[in-house]
Formats: C-alpha cells, structure tokens, sequence
C-alpha cells in the first residue's frame, strides 16, 4: 500500500457535511449515559508516532467514506461503518486463515510426493495469500482510522489561544489570535494528491503551546497526540499535564451546551480524549509509578465528572483495569491500551497469521541480511548467512522432553552439562522466551533520559556496587526537576548483564579446554540462531561474554573449529549494524511480521544520541522536530511487542537456566578463572625440563 500523507490540509478540505453529520451523531449522546460496549481504545499507537501523517492516506479516508452507504444518496453513519467493517474483516481473516491452512496441507504434500501438479499450484496460492494479507492489512488500518473518534473534536488554529486560556466563554468571542507566539511553523511542498498549495509542519512551541495543540485538528491522525505522550516530560511533568487537562474539563464541562458546534464543547470532549489517550497509553510508566497523580486525577473524575457526564464511569473503568493489567499480568505488550479482546472463537491477530505463513515460506532458505551500507562486512556477512545455516544443529525436542527430568537432576554435579547436552536451537528459543518476558514490560518512554539513569556506552548502566536507588538523577537529567522516572530500563540492562556474566562464567569453570571448547562453540552457535531469529538483545549480550577479556585469552579460541569460529565475526558485523542506525530494525516489512527484540543498550545509545544538543531555541521554545525524532525512535518499542514469539516454553530447561544465570549473575570472572587451570596457556613438561637443563648447562660451562 502506497502512503501519501494525510496532512492538514486534507482534513481541511473533508471537513464538509461528512464530518458535521459525524459531530451531530456523537453530540447528540454527549451528555446522555455513554453506551459501555462501545467503549473502545482511542490511543494512536506505536504506528501513528512513527508513520506521522502518512500512517492513513487517501485511500484509507476514500474507502471509509463509502462504508456504512446503502445508496449513494444517504448520508454518513458511524454505526453502519462500524459495522460493515467488522463484518468485512471478521470475513477476509477467516478466508485468509483458512487458505493458510490449505497451503501448509499442500506444502507438506508437497514434501512427501514431489507432485508436478502441487509445484505448480503452490506459488499461485502463495500469490493469493500475499493478496489476501494486504486486503486484511488495509482493514486494519481503516478500523484504526475510523476508531479515532477524537477527530470530531478538533479545533481550528486560531481557537487554541482559547484553549490556552481555560476555555472560558469571554473568550470565545474575540477576533482570530495569531499563534506565533506559542507555535512555529514552516511550509513544505504540496501534496501532489490533493491539490494544496503547502503543508504547515510544527518546528517548535513553547509548553502551554505545545499541550495546546493536542488540541488542534488532526493532532491525532498526523501522530502528534501519540508523539506528544511518548515525549511531553522533556518539558512538562505528569502533574502539569494533568493538571492543564483538568482545568479545561473544569471550565467546559458545566457551560458545555448540547451544541457540538461550540467550541467549549469541542474543547471538553478532547480533553477526555487525550486524557484516555494518556491512561491506555503510558499508565504503567505515569501513573502506577505516582500514586498522588492517580489519586487527584480519580478524586477529579469521582467528584466532579461523574454525575454530570457517563465519561467519568469509563474513565473510572479504564484506571481499574490498568491497574489490574500493571499488578496480576506479566505480559504488558504494548500497555493498557489494547483493552478489547475478540470474543470470536478460534479468530487470530493478523500479525501471528502472517508470522505463520512467514516462516512456512520462509523455514529453509531464511537468512538475516546486513544493510548494503555496511560494504566489505556487509558481502562477507551475505555470503556466511547463504552457508551458515548447515553448521547449526537440528531440534530434538521431542528426545528432551523426556531425559530432561535426569539432567536437571545432576545439573548441580554437572555444572554446565545440559548446555553441552541440548542443542543450540533449543537453548535459543527458551533463552529468546525468557527474554521477551522482561522485554514486554517495558515502555518506549523508559528509554528516555537514560544519561539521569547512569547509563554510558561501552559499560553497564549500574556498578554492581551501587544500587539503583543510589543513582544520582541531579547529573545529565533532560527531565523537569520533579519529573518521576521508572527506571525499568536498568533492570533490563542489570539482567543483559546477568547473561553476558553467566555465559563468561560458564565457559572459564569448565576444568578441561575439551569441555570449554564444546561450550564456546555452543554459545556461538546459540547466538547466532538468536540473531537469525531476531533476538538482537540475547545474541548481544552472548557476545559480550564472549569478549570479556579473560574469555578471549583463553587458549580454547586457538583450537576452535574454523566454521563456528567464524561466527564471532558474523556477531561482531551485527553489532555494528545495529549501532549504524537507529531504524535499522524497522526498514521493510519484515519487522511487522516476523518477532523482534532489540538490544535495550544500543537502542538507549541511539536515543542518547538524539538527546544530544539543546532541546530549546533560543526564543526559549521548544524544538519539536527534536522531539518528534525521539519519539519515532522509541515507538519501535511497542512495534515489537505488537508480534510475540510463539515458541513452546520448556518450564525445565528455563527453570535451569535461571539458576545457572541467577548462580553467576555477580560473579567475579578473573577469580573464577583464576581457580582453573585450563586457563592458562600450558608449556609441556618435556620442553620445561629441557630448558632447565639447557641453562644448567651453560652456568657448568662458565665455571670451566
């Protein structure tokens, strides 16, 4: 699908009957008791920070606009819309799971005849299927479109000076004001679509400027809102957000007429808006971790929202289940802001579906390519992962199961001999597993002013010595003074470090260079698959045990097989690749079908880049173009959540390698090392003697 842009001008020109009929539908229900089953999320998402105004094109708008129409004549219905679209959807992913299935039942016929006939009808069906999964795409995407219910509310440029000032009525009826003074602009070229002579794209604003705008038409479609959530703490805290937020709902909410017209009902339905944007999207790293922010915002909505408007229960609602969600589940993939759940038996996400038909195309020829930027490691890389596949050994899962309850028996005795027992593809999927556990807690804000956290490049983010609590946030801090940070972020690299110490702790205590030998080989092999698989952050942080620097003296590296040695230099040109550019990852489609975990320390090292320079002009506002950046970086975060691994845990084998990690995790290599013998570069007996006899010879000789 092409994406064009949707920027002001487009909604400027579709704000006709259209949008007023959209208006008087949902103002008529304004101040009425809300219908609870329609209750849906209205967060942008990690898609909308990304994409920007191209997120939804034309297309999208064209297709939703004749949704909903039995005859050309009639007019626009949300409901209708609604509907038809579920019914499309629920439609085109059935046909597009059943024809999955149809084509794994062909492809295993395929394997076992060998059939003319099957060879040639595979590649027609793999051709439908791709139709298919872009038809689904392209619902999707105008489901999420025709959620975005808070567009009905926007207001014009020259209203958010009244925004500013508490929305109050006297205000409404002066001239246009010029919003210079809290907003700068700059032009670019038309859309070629849409005939407009110049888009007007936000350079910078000052704070009440820039929160004001949240306000402004298409702040939600272009990105804004969701950009603005992922980064408003560079220049705002949590209770001044709250706090502006509040104070429009105070000043509307009892002078708001059953016009939708009117601006102060414009200005109070947003606010709701944005303040449920704000729950769905980042309660577990606002709210959950400030306790007086949830308090005054629940007594707000308890004493003053709830028996004048049905919002106040919703919202109410929304913070109940966001603090069950944060509290009794582990898995928080993308926040609280996916609250629907389909109720429809046996329906499956569009993501998972592809991921399926992904990895059947896909299971034997599939390699990880470098960027063509990276040149000579970049054609040396190409032409190891074309043969690499041969070195890695085949999964016997079915053959663990049962003699697993042995070895973890005798794991003790045996120090690290279920490593060297089960294969690399084994360990890759529960390592990736336990990964992604502590992956899907995070946030893309936790990967902000990372520097206040103690994070630097090249080292870990806290000595083992000092504690997180210890951590001064007084130095490097880009935050407002009383701005509360999670500091989830030095968990996740506390933990990268556990395993990169863990994996140098296992390879140094092996007591024979044999043992270590098979472990080294067994890493790499385990990294690799990892990085194949895109589990960036457990094949970094094997990596970096690898090249601790009593690991890389060890004299097992001169005995290692040359093919798996290789696989060092393979690691080493990921790394640079994914310190090369921040985006990396997300280039092309493979990212929104096959899983993907980042490495939190490189990912925190390119947002640091981004936070370096001023954050301010030097009229004092605010560079939004800066801030935009960031927020486009971070929102991979999220997009990576979006597509789980779906490996079969093995409870045994996590359980023992939790031990094994937790068992070294603070571990001192040099003194482990120094314990073992088989660390050390050995002179055979025969040559130590005959050098002392040597030199035994030449002292008799000069007494001759």
């Amino acid at each position: 699908l092409q994406s064009n842009g949707c920027g002001p001008g487009f909604a400027e020109e579709n704000t006709s009957s259209e949008e007023q009929e959209m208006i008087k539908i949902a103002g008529n229900s304004y101040l009425a008791s809300p219908n609870l089953p329609d209750f849906c999320g209205c967060s942008p998402g990690w898609s909308s920070a990304f994409y920007g105004a191209e997120c939804f094109d034309s297309e999208v708008h064209s297709y939703l606009k004749n949704l909903g129409k039995q005859k050309s004549s009639e007019s626009q219905n949300i409901d209708a819309k609604k509907v038809e679209l579920e019914q499309l959807l629920m439609m085109e992913t059935k046909n597009y799971r059943k024809t999955i299935k149809f084509y794994q039942k062909l492809l295993q016929k395929e394997r076992r005849s060998k059939g003319p006939e099957t060879k040639s009808m595979l590649p027609k069906l793999r051709g439908q299927l791709q139709e298919m999964k872009s038809k689904v795409q392209f619902l999707e995407l105008v489901k999420k479109y025709q959620m975005m219910y808070a567009e009905q509310w926007g207001v014009e440029s020259y209203v958010l000076p009244t925004v500013i000032h508490n929305g109050k009525a006297d205000a409404l009826d002066v001239a246009p004001t010029d919003e210079s003074s809290m907003l700068l602009y700059y032009n670019t070229e038309k859309h070629q679509w849409n005939n407009q002579n110049g888009v007007r794209v936000l350079q910078a604003g000052t704070p009440l400027g820039l929160m004001a705008n949240l306000y402004s038409r298409n702040a939600f479609l272009e990105g804004y809102v969701q950009q603005f959530l992922y980064t408003f703490r560079y220049f705002c805290t949590q209770e001044e957000f709250l706090q502006f937020l509040l104070d429009r709902i105070s000043s509307t909410l009892s002078s708001a007429s059953l016009d939708p017209s009117t601006s102060l009902t414009k200005i109070c339905n947003r606010s709701f808006y944005i303040l449920q944007a704000w729950i769905e999207d980042c309660y577990s790293v606002d709210f959950a971790t400030n306790t007086d922010l949830l308090g005054t915002l629940k007594e707000f909505i308890s004493s003053k929202v709830a028996s004048l408007n049905g919002y106040g229960e919703r919202l109410l609602s929304l913070l109940e289940d966001a603090s069950a969600r944060k509290s009794g589940s582990a898995d928080l993939c993308s926040g609280v802001a996916k609250c629907e759940e389909e109720s429809e038996e046996g329906r499956k996400t569009l993501h998972s579906l592809c991921k399926k038909l992904s990895e059947d195309v896909s299971r034997k020829n599939f390699y990880w390519k470098l960027s063509k930027g990276m040149g000579p490691i970049a054609q040396y890389q190409r032409e190891r992962l074309h043969t690499g596949s041969a070195v890695l050994p085949k999964p016997c899962c079915s053959s663990f199961t049962e003699e697993s309850s042995v070895s973890l028996a005798r794991a003790d005795e045996g120090g690290p001999v279920l490593l060297i027992e089960c294969s690399a593809q084994q360990l890759c999927w529960q390592l990736t597993l336990l990964q992604q556990e502590v992956f899907n807690k995070c946030h893309p804000v936790h990967f902000l002013n990372s520097r206040a956290l103690g994070v630097k490049d090249k080292c870990v983010a806290v000595p083992k010595a000092v504690s997180a609590e210890t951590v001064s946030l007084k130095v490097c801090n880009l935050f407002l003074s009383k701005c509360i940070q999670d500091q989830y972020l030095l968990q996740l690299l506390k933990n990268a470090d556990s395993i990169s110490t863990w994996v140098a702790a296992e390879i140094v205590t092996c007591h024979t260079t044999k043992r270590q030998v098979s472990l080294l080989s067994k890493f790499l092999l385990i990294a690799k698959c990892c990085y194949e698989q895109r589990n960036f952050a457990t094949a970094m942080q094997i990596l970096a045990g690898l090249e601790n620097l009593i690991v890389r003296q060890l004299p097992a590296w001169k005995i290692l097989p040359a093919k798996v040695a290789e696989i060092m230099e393979e690691l080493k040109a990921v790394e640079v690749f994914l310190k090369s550019d921040s985006l990396c990852l997300m280039e092309g489609d493979r990212f929104k079908t096959l899983p993907t975990i980042p490495s939190a320390h490189v990912l925190a090292m390119h947002v640091q880049q981004l936070e370096t320079g001023g954050f301010t002009m030097t009229n004092g506002a605010h560079k939004w173009t800066k801030l935009r950046n960031i927020a486009k970086v971070v929102s991979q975060v999220h997009a990576f959540q979006e597509n789980p691994y779906t490996y079969a845990p093995d409870f045994k084998l996590q359980s023992y390698l939790r031990q094994r990690i937790t068992r070294f995790k603070d571990a001192d290599i040099s003194a482990l090392a120094a314990d073992n013998c088989a660390n050390f570069h050995q002179i055979p007996a025969e040559k130590h003697s005959r050098k002392i006899q040597d030199t035994l010879r030449r002292m008799k000789a000069t007494f001759q």
